[in-house]
């Protein structure tokens, strides 16, 4: 496999994983003062819930490069009204809403692009070595 396709192959994924990383960074605010330590622990698998859902897309992507990308392509880009008008209620500014954006979704936008890309290229590798 070419030095090309071998990074467009890795790196859909190393972005992926990084990106689940971040977004179960949030399920730390499930631990607060005041509770139980059974309730925070149970409020921290909620809170990862989301996490646990883009485990699953990971894995199918991992395995259909093509039908992984278009999901996480999907979620990413469906996602993006849903977490800026959130944010833009939390913060009544158009900016941060935006950075939030760029910061929670668009890194599954990308990972998709980045798995359908390399299904094609892929693709095209084979193609053009058998005769």
């Amino acid at each position: 496999m070419k030095k090309s396709i071998q990074i467009i192959h890795w790196l859909p994924r190393i972005l992926c994983i990084l990106a689940i990383l971040f977004i179960s960074m949030f399920a730390l605010d499930a631990f607060e003062e005041g509770q139980s330590l059974g309730r925070q622990i149970l409020a921290f698998l909620m809170h990862l819930i989301p996490s646990f859902v883009l485990i699953v897309l990971l894995i199918i992507a991992w395995k259909w490069e093509l039908a992984g990308g278009i999901l996480f392509s999907i979620i990413g880009i469906g996602f993006s009204p849903f977490i800026f008008s959130h944010n833009y209620r939390m913060n009544h500014s158009v900016l941060m809403s935006l950075v939030t954006i760029l910061l929670i979704t668009f890194p599954f936008v990308v990972t998709g692009v980045l798995f359908i890309l390399s299904h094609f290229l892929k693709k095209k590798n084979t193609e053009v070595k058998t005769p």
